[in-house]
C-alpha cells in the first residue's frame, strides 16, 4: 500500500458551462447501451478524433450520438478502456457542487433508512450516480476514493458539497487504489480536510470497532460484510468459531458477542491485530476471543493436522483474484481455502466462504467452493447465497460490479 502524500485538491474548480463543452460522439450504432441507461461508454464506441484524443483526461463533456442528438453528460478520458462515464442524462445539467449536494443528500436518505447509525458507505459510485467516486462515513470522519481522473479534476466541488451536506470534521483522501494508476493519475493518502489523531471508532450491528483509515486495508473497514456478520452471528451461540482472514475482527467478534464459547482469529498483520483485540476488550469479550498472528492457510493445514474442529468457520479473504489472468491460480486458491476450511468444521457445522474478486463471478466461485467441499470429503447443504450489504447497491446495468459473494453452508 502506498503511504505517500497526495496531492491536495485545488479550492477552486473549473466552472461547468454546458453550452462551452466539448462535444464527444458516438459511432454510428453504438449509441444503445448509453440511450437505455448505461453508465460506461468504451472506447471503441465513441469516435476518437483527433479533438477528441487531444482532451485531458477527465473532461467533462456531452455525449451525442451520430446525428447530433445529446445521450448525456460525461467525463471522458481518452486513454482508458471505459472512455466515458456518464454522470447525468441530461446534456443540460451543470456539473458542480449544487449537482453533488443533491446527488449526496438523495445518498444520505438512503443510507439513514439503511442503516441509522452514520457508518456506511455512503457513495457507491455510478450506483449513486457519482461514477468512480466511493466515499465510507466513520461518524464525523469521511474516507473518500477518487478512482477516475473525472473524479479526481472535479474533487474540489464534490468536497464543498460534501461539507454543504454533511460537514465531516475530518476527510481522508485514500487514493491509493490501482484503479487510479489504470487512470494515469497519482496515487497517495492526503487529510483533505482537519486533524486525524489514530484510529476511528465505528459502530456495527451494535459492536465497536476500531479502524485505521489511513494505513488500513481499503478505507480501514469492510462496511460490505455488515449483514453477512449479522447472518453469521446468529450461528454463533455456543460455538467454537476461527474466523479465518479476520483484520480487524469484525466476524469473529460479532460471533463472540452473540454467545459464542470461543473464538480463535487468525490475521498476518500485527496492527491489525492490536486493532481487534482493543474491540474484543471494548466489546467485552476479551476472555472468549485470541488472536494468532499467521499466515491462513499455513495455519489452517497445522491445526487440520492437529484434527481441531469448530462449530462455525468463516474465510474471508483479500482478493485472490486480482485481474482476469489471475483467475485460475485465485480460483485454485478459493478451492483450496474451502478444502481446509471444511476439514476444520465439525459435523452439523457451518462454514461461511466469501470472495471479494469481481473477476470471478458467482458460478465459477460456487464451483471452486463446492469442489473443495468434495476434495476435504464432506457434504452440505447451500443455506444462503450472500452478496455486499445495502448500502452498497448496483447499478442495473452494471450487474457485474456486484463483486461480494458468500456462501453460507451447513456441513453434514
Amino acid at each position: 500500500m502506498s503511504t505517500a502524500s497526495a496531492e491536495l485538491p485545488t479550492k477552486v474548480a473549473a466552472t461547468d458551462t454546458p453550452a462551452a463543452r466539448p462535444i464527444v460522439r458516438l459511432l454510428a450504432g453504438h449509441n444503445r447501451r448509453a440511450r437505455v441507461g448505461s453508465p460506461w461508454v468504451f472506447s471503441n464506441e465513441i469516435e476518437m478524433s483527433r479533438a477528441a484524443k487531444m482532451l485531458a483526461p477527465g473532461t467533462l463533456v456531452t455525449l451525442v450520438d451520430q446525428a447530433g442528438q445529446a445521450v448525456g453528460t460525461a467525463t471522458f478520458n481518452p486513454h482508458t478502456l471505459i472512455a466515458a462515464r456518464v454522470v447525468a442524462r441530461e446534456a443540460a445539467a451543470a456539473i458542480d457542487r449544487g449537482f453533488f449536494a443533491a446527488r449526496i443528500r438523495r445518498a444520505l436518505d438512503l443510507r439513514e433508512r439503511l442503516v441509522g447509525a452514520p457508518y456506511y458507505r455512503l457513495i457507491h459510485a455510478e450506483a449513486d450516480g457519482i461514477p468512480g467516486l466511493i466515499a465510507d462515513r466513520y461518524g464525523d470522519v469521511l474516507v473518500l476514493q477518487a478512482n477516475t481522473a473525472g473524479m479526481d479534476k472535479l474533487m474540489p466541488e464534490i468536497l464543498a458539497a460534501f461539507d454543504a451536506v454533511i460537514a465531516p470534521r475530518v476527510v481522508v483522501l485514500r487514493n491509493d487504489g490501482a484503479a487510479r494508476t489504470q487512470e494515469g493519475l497519482a496515487t497517495g493518502v492526503a487529510v483533505a480536510k482537519g486533524t486525524l489523531d489514530g484510529p476511528v471508532e465505528l459502530i456495527e450491528n451494535g459492536a465497536t470497532f476500531f479502524a485505521d483509515v489511513r494505513e488500513g486495508q481499503k478505507t480501514g473497514w469492510f462496511y460490505d460484510q455488515r449483514d453477512n456478520r449479522a447472518l453469521v452471528a446468529r450461528l454463533a451461540d455456543g460455538a467454537r468459531v476461527l474466523d479465518a482472514y479476520a483484520y480487524l475482527g469484525g466476524f469473529g467478534i460479532a460471533a463472540a458477542r452473540a454467545g459464542a464459547r470461543s473464538v480463535t482469529c487468525i490475521e498476518s498483520s500485527a496492527s491489525a491485530i492490536a486493532l481487534g483485540e482493543r474491540a474484543a476488550d471494548r466489546n467485552g469479550v476479551a476472555d472468549r476471543v485470541s488472536f494468532v498472528r499467521s499466515e491462513v492457510f499455513a495455519e489452517m493445514e497445522r491445526r487440520a493436522a492437529a484434527e481441531e474442529q469448530f462449530d462455525l468457520v468463516v474465510c474471508d479473504p483479500p482478493a485472490f483474484v486480482k485481474s482476469k489472468k489471475d483467475l485460475g491460480a485465485g480460483a485454485r486458491g478459493y478451492r483450496k481455502m474451502v478444502r481446509l476450511a471444511a476439514a476444520l468444521t465439525a459435523p452439523n457445522g457451518f462454514l461461511f466462504a466469501a470472495s471479494c474478486s469481481h473477476n470471478i463471478d458467482r458460478a465459477r466461485f460456487v464451483e471452486e467452493v463446492a469442489r473443495g467441499l468434495s476434495d476435504a470429503g464432506r457434504a452440505g447443504r447451500i443455506l444462503a447465497s450472500t452478496g455486499a450489504a445495502l448500502d452498497h447497491p448496483v447499478h442495473p446495468h452494471l450487474p457485474d460490479t456486484a463483486y461480494l459473494k458468500g456462501e453460507l453452508i451447513a456441513l453434514d
